[in-house]
């Protein structure tokens, strides 16, 4: 039964452990009031520890899903994750490209949190050309954000570069996630109609950190499902996450 929601799609990976992938979006989507529908772009088997096996979907299976959805369902947004290859990216451009499923919150997914690769090599420069100049927001975390661009960040000076740089390749707006900075704190920087814009928040120490990036992205996408400003949803979906991680730390 489908509540009368706004709806979002995930086009993603499922993660056997819970923490990330298509599993988070849609436990977030649900926090959010918003209806979550998939489209499963891979199988993982992993946990907090690391990704032992993956399979990425067949490219034809992963658009029938797509299309599937934006059949039945008047998508108000889509986020992307684990992608997997080439053929898969190619084939989500297209359909994207041909249906009607509102701003793309790309989340340029390369690695898990704690080790195991979830893009094939070559398939970055397609996400960069194929999927960016279409996406509402691209959310890189820095170590993606340097494989995008092949540069060093480290520190806010070189985020705000990079956060430019990534602006030309096509996106209308990015936000690179500053947890990997060293220190206290975890600021994100939205780049957005040619303005900085700092996200602050306290770097918060969990024993399982696994699919942050996933929630974020995921609440973004919420938060324009249901027809809310970029820059707001950004600021309630780092509210979210820290609340969630806050939620951890005093468990």
């Amino acid at each position: 039964m489908i509540p009368g929601w706004p709806a979002a799609l995930s086009v993603a990976g499922s993660d056997s452990w819970g923490g990330a992938g298509i599993e988070a979006d849609l436990r977030t989507f649900a926090e959010f009031g918003v209806w979550g529908a998939v489209a499963v772009t891979a199988v993982t088997a992993q946990n907090h520890k690391g990704v032992l096996a993956s399979t990425v979907m067949p490219a034809d299976l992963v658009v029938e899903q797509i299309a599937a959805v934006a059949d039945a369902l008047s998508v108000g947004a889509l986020k992307t994750g684990m992608l997997g290859d080439a053929a898969v990216i190619e084939a989500v451009a297209a359909a994207y490209g041909e249906l009607h499923l509102g701003p793309l919150v790309v989340d340029p997914v390369q690695a898990a949190s704690h080790g195991g690769s979830l893009l094939e090599a070559d398939a970055l420069p397609r996400l960069v050309s194929n999927l960016l100049p279409v996406a509402a927001l691209v959310t890189p975390n820095i170590p993606e954000a340097e494989a995008i661009l092949g540069v060093e960040i480290s520190g806010r000076d070189d985020m705000a570069l990079a956060a430019r740089e990534i602006a030309l390749l096509g996106p209308a707006a990015v936000l690179i996630k500053g947890g990997h900075l060293a220190g206290d704190v975890s600021p994100d920087l939205l780049w957005a109609e040619g303005k900085a814009i700092w996200l602050e928040g306290p770097k918060l120490k969990v024993r399982h950190s696994h699919g942050t990036g996933c929630t974020l992205s995921a609440a973004i996408t919420a938060g324009l499902a249901r027809g809310g400003d970029l820059v707001e949803a950004c600021r309630e979906a780092k509210a979210y996450v820290s609340k969630c991680l806050g939620a951890l730390t005093s468990g």
